[in-house]
Parts: structure tokens; C-alpha cells; sequence
């Protein structure tokens, strides 16, 4: 079994037409199970969620009409899954879980991309890194990784390791490992899986998610795993699973989960 549970139409538009060019990427691919999970700030209904300039202007989707495709598609026999990627939120426990289960979604992603004002991930805030202290950001970071994973609200946790992105890393292994232990020990006690992501492989870190050690201490404590390619364009979906499988079964993993409404079930891997 294959999955890739963590795309988005962003790019293009919410239409058929253009879910269906996903579609044929997937079952191209060999993934038999395929959802869309857009960000959820993209969405009116997250305002009261996730609220900054960079969002803000960025707000542009109606929940409705992102349903609506997703009926249109089943009731073509597209095998779609639907859900959200979410920022997790400090504070805002009570309206992420209202807005979670305000849809009938397949699974949910938990991200993390906002360290308070501080955008991670974004071109934009690149020159942020160099002001701040490398290790105080992971264990912001790390933070919220622990209470995502105590929240229990999430499925899956989307790129694990997505601090990493621009490949300023703590130089003392033993301060990483242990966030690495921290927010491992979160997740094994809650029903997040975690996922391998080959979206690294096309950023400047030019590795996976996560880390091998971190995907050792994920098997070690046998939290499920998914695959994932975070594809913004066709041609993106289910890009360098290779690698991905070898990694997964390097560290001991043969299966992987799979989700429909809310339900899941484990398969082989691969």
C-alpha cells in the first residue's frame, strides 16, 4: 500500500478538471490512497484561528465550495480523500477542534509553520534565522509539537521536522535528541500518526522528513506512519518514493496506515 495523504490545489484552482490531474499523477504513481488537504488559513472560516498579515492576505477560499468539490468528485467515482491542513495554533484549542469537527473530513494534518510572528518556512523570513538563537527556535518548535500532539486532535502531523527547512540545525546533537525524545514520547501517546515527506528533498534542505534518528525514535515507540509528497503541482505526487520506502524500512517499518472518515487501518508498506 501507498499513500500520499498531504497535497494542495492552491496553485491551481478548485475544480474538477484540475483534481483530476492529480488523480492521474496518483494512479501513475501506484498510491492507492490519495487525499487533498488544503491549508486551512486559505479559508474564511479559520479567521478566528490563525490571524497575521502574511495570512491574511492569503484568506481566499470558502469551505463550501471546497466540499462541494469533493461531492462532485465521488460522485464521478473519483476515490479522493478529503481533508485540512491546519496551523496548529497555541491558544486557539476550542476553535480548532469546532472547525475540525464542523467537516466530514477523511483525517486531519496538524503543521507547524508560525513560531509566534515568525514564519519558519517562508522565503520571507528567511533573514530571521540569522537574528535569532538556533536552539531556542527548536525548542519553541518542539513545544508545539508536544502539545499538537496532546491536543489529540490531529491525525497525522505534517513534516515533522520542517525546522530544518533551511538547514540551520543545533550543533549539539544531544540538545536535538532531545526534542527529538520529547516530542516523540507526545506523539506515542496520542493517535497522530507521523509522516515521511519528500517535500524536503525540494527544499533547501534537500532531505526527507524526519530525520532518520527522529524516525528511528517514532518506531521505537510504534507511532503509525504514512507517506507524503506535499505536492503543490501533479508533478509532484508521490515524487521520490524510493526514498521515502527505503527509509521507512531502514528504521523497521513494514506497514503503514491508511484513513476514511475518521477510520483507519493498517496495511504492508510499499
Amino acid at each position: 500500500m501507498l499513500t500520499d495523504y498531504h497535497n494542495h490545489l492552491e496553485r491551481g484552482t478548485l475544480t474538477l478538471d484540475y483534481l483530476k490531474q492529480f488523480i492521474v499523477a496518483a494512479e501513475n504513481q501506484g498510491i492507492r490512497h490519495f487525499g487533498i488537504s488544503e491549508h486551512a488559513y486559505h479559508f474564511y472560516q479559520t479567521s478566528d484561528i490563525l490571524r497575521n498579515s502574511w495570512v491574511d492576505e492569503r484568506r481566499f477560499y470558502d469551505m463550501d465550495d471546497y466540499v462541494q468539490l469533493f461531492k462532485d468528485a465521488w460522485t464521478n467515482n473519483i476515490d479522493v480523500k478529503m481533508s485540512i491542513e491546519m496551523d496548529y495554533t497555541p491558544g486557539k484549542l476550542k476553535e480548532m477542534e469546532k472547525f475540525i469537527k464542523s467537516y466530514d473530513f477523511d483525517y486531519v494534518i496538524g503543521s507547524i509553520h508560525w513560531i509566534g510572528d515568525f514564519g519558519i518556512d517562508l522565503a520571507e523570513y528567511r533573514r530571521e534565522w540569522d537574528k535569532r538563537d538556533i536552539n531556542e527556535v527548536y525548542k519553541l518548535y518542539f513545544d508545539q509539537v508536544v502539545t499538537l500532539a496532546e491536543s489529540n486532535l490531529f491525525d497525522i502531523i505534517g513534516h515533522i521536522d520542517l525546522v530544518k527547512i533551511f538547514k540551520y540545525v543545533p550543533s549539539d546533537e544531544n540538545f536535538l535528541l532531545e526534542q527529538y525524545d520529547r516530542a516523540t514520547t507526545a506523539l506515542a501517546q496520542s493517535k497522530t500518526c507521523v509522516e515521511i515527506s519528500t517535500a524536503g528533498l525540494r527544499k533547501p534542505t534537500q532531505t526527507l522528513y524526519p530525520d532518520k534518528r527522529l524516525l528511528q525514535m517514532c518506531h521505537n515507540k510504534k507511532i503509525p506512519i504514512v507517506l507524503s509528497s506535499d505536492a503543490h503541482v501533479p508533478e509532484h505526487v508521490g515524487a521520490d518514493y524510493d526514498q521515502a520506502l527505503k527509509l521507512a524500512k531502514e528504521v523497521g517499518y513494514n506497514e503503514i496506515m491508511t484513513f476514511s472518515k475518521g477510520e483507519r487501518k493498517a496495511y504492508p508498506l510499499g
